[in-house]
């Protein structure tokens, strides 16, 4: 099959939004970092547990929810564990299966930290764009994550 090349607008698109999300990652770990000390990747597991019933999921559901490994996410979990924000219990409906419990004291971390992850947001995001351009990329990123799950996942039915 042959290449299908970008064009010039198509190649100024791609590399803008590369560039984007790269530097927007950056912000909000940079951000996270130094008003929290937690990277993105930590806030983003609190965050679901404190969306999750009664503040626990499965530990295979934490890692398809952060889109992380199951070892990656075991690895972070531990790392919570260690500041008491996170403990792990077992599943009363699978032996085998793990489930990890924000405490406490993380939903306190988080709730100290989201103030402060809010407004990076609102700063690299929100208030840059306007309310059409901010539309514009709810639908952008919505067809581009469908494109994704529909090659990555073809028989999910869309």
């Amino acid at each position: 099959m042959a290449a299908r090349w970008l064009t010039k607008e198509q190649q100024r698109s791609w590399r803008a939004y590369i560039e984007a999300v790269r530097l927007l990652q950056e912000a909000l770990d940079a951000q996270l970092q130094a008003d929290a000390d937690m990277p993105h990747a930590y806030y983003e597991i609190l965050v679901r547990l404190s969306e999750a019933p009664q503040r626990r999921l499965r530990m295979t559901e934490l890692a398809t929810g952060t889109q992380s490994s199951r070892s990656r996410v075991s690895h972070a979990v531990s790392r919570l564990e260690e500041r008491g924000w996170v403990r792990r219990e077992p599943c009363a409906s699978d032996r085998r299966g793990l489930l990890a419990v924000l405490t406490d004291d993380g939903y306190a971390a988080l709730a100290a930290a989201a103030p402060g992850h809010v407004a990076q947001v609102r700063a690299t995001v929100i208030d840059p764009l306007s309310r059409e351009q901010l539309q514009a990329l709810a639908d952008a990123s919505a067809a581009i994550a469908a494109a994704i799950r529909d090659l990555t996942h073809p028989d999910s039915g869309g």
